[in-house]
């Protein structure tokens, strides 16, 4: 039986003391702004990409990192997610194995505030994928959403299927596992579980909800 761990804590400081082997994939979803208010847009942009940077940079060479971010408006200017996750790749050398777009209303429509559109992206320093291996770039829907602010459903099983089949990774670790939709996705699959969470109630709810795989 699959088994979870959801630590109630600072994920960052978490990240740093970590021993993360090939066996331990990072899925997580970064904290918008919105929950940073502190830091205010310019101080929280360069926390994202160091914090990207620290992922990338502790996950195995022969491991994953996987991000979903959604873009969002501030100022009346579009925050590319996408740009800062790559940035902090990049910084840590890790290179990108796919970047897919999951969309989040149906072609055509008009959103405002965040796009119709999320990033879907898996980073690894020494993995590479044959070209048979490929799958849809473009993702129809999100699927369900077991809270507003989770990981789409389609980018969890998604995520769980691609470390099955493509990765040594059976270990999935979220450090801002939120609700841990990403987590019980995981034990769903067969896959163990780790997440690392910030709010008390959060991570009540991350070691109860279960899914169906």
């Amino acid at each position: 039986m699959s088994s979870r761990e959801v630590h109630h804590g600072d994920g960052v400081a978490w990240l740093r003391e970590a021993s993360l082997g090939p066996e331990h994939a990072v899925v997580t979803s970064l904290p918008d702004v919105s929950e940073l208010p502190a830091l205010g847009l310019t101080q929280w942009s360069r926390w994202f990409v160091d914090v990207v940077e620290l992922v990338c940079g502790r996950v195995h060479p022969d491991a994953v990192a996987i991000f979903y971010q959604t873009d969002i408006k501030h100022d009346g200017r579009w925050v590319d997610k996408a740009h800062l996750v790559h940035q902090g790749a990049d910084r840590a050398g890790i290179g990108c194995l796919w970047h897919k777009i999951v969309c989040r209303t149906e072609a055509g429509g008009t959103t405002f505030g965040r796009p119709a559109y999320g990033h879907w992206m898996a980073f690894s320093a020494a993995l590479r994928l044959s070209t048979g291996s490929s799958t849809p770039d473009v993702l129809p829907g999100t699927g369900v959403m077991t809270w507003a602010r989770a990981m789409p459903m389609t980018a969890v099983v998604g995520t769980c299927r691609f470390l099955l089949d493509h990765t040594p990774c059976r270990v999935v670790v979220d450090p801002f596992c939120g609700h841990g939709t990403m987590l019980a996705a995981a034990n769903a699959h067969g896959l163990d579980a780790i997440g690392v969470e910030l709010s008390a109630k959060r991570v009540r709810k991350a070691m109860r909800i279960n899914l169906e795989p």
